[in-house]
């Protein structure tokens, strides 16, 4: 196996822990239509395809009918208000990113969330230097699990399937490592690990209980 060259994170669930936020925002969303509000976990569960799919999911479960396309608005605007009100990064992200950085290895950002809400979470944490490159869920290309932005990055970067890693904690990411032919590393202590189905996974993927394990991956091959 080629040593790693490109590690490409995912960012709610992986290097960032966005429940509260998230779930404050599709609450008040709800409350602007009389709705119900729903659990922290029970949003945390819909989060990883996007913010329209995100938008639909809590309107659906939360019993309101009302059209995603004037709802998305609303919850997008919501969101931008409390971005990193109680979001932080994972305790020792910063650190792993920090080795990684030292050890030349590329990395990229590759997040179904909007591009310019995912910058600027990035920004106020100090950990957009780390990153060469950020796809976001409302660019050109399909959300993952289409596996077109992670061919994009791995362009970018020079970097083959086999010298790519993707890091990330849901469902949504491990089949995008699939469609791209890269390696995987699943982050159990991300609030997407919870809804992977343990009959889907094959028994080649590296699972991490803490970040400071990531940076071991990595280096473990080649």
């Amino acid at each position: 196996m080629p040593p790693t060259r490109l590690a490409v994170f995912d960012l709610d669930g992986t290097l960032i822990d966005s429940r509260r936020d998230l779930a404050d925002s599709g609450n008040a969303m709800l409350a602007a239509y009389g709705g119900p509000p729903l659990s922290e976990d029970a949003i945390a569960s819909m989060v990883g395809c996007g913010a329209p799919t995100l938008v639909k999911r809590i309107l659906t479960a939360a019993g309101v009918d009302a059209p995603v396309d004037e709802a998305l608005p609303r919850f997008l605007a919501e969101y931008d208000e409390r971005l990193t009100h109680h979001t932080r990064p994972y305790d020792g992200i910063p650190l792993v990113l920090d080795e990684l950085h030292a050890d030349d290895i590329t990395m990229a950002l590759l997040t179904n969330k909007p591009l310019d809400q995912s910058v600027r979470i990035l920004d106020a944490f100090g950990l957009a230097k780390y990153f060469r490159c950020v796809v976001g869920g409302d660019g050109p290309l399909p959300r993952k699990p289409a596996p077109e932005g992670m061919r994009f990055l791995m362009h970018q970067a020079s970097a083959a399937p086999g010298e790519t890693v993707l890091i990330g904690d849901s469902a949504v990411d491990l089949q995008t490592s699939r469609n791209a032919g890269v390696g995987i590393c699943l982050a159990r202590y991300g609030f997407g690990f919870a809804e992977l189905v343990a009959a889907d996974l094959r028994g080649d993927e590296v699972v991490v209980d803490t970040p400071a394990e990531i940076s071991g991956v990595l280096h473990a091959r080649g």
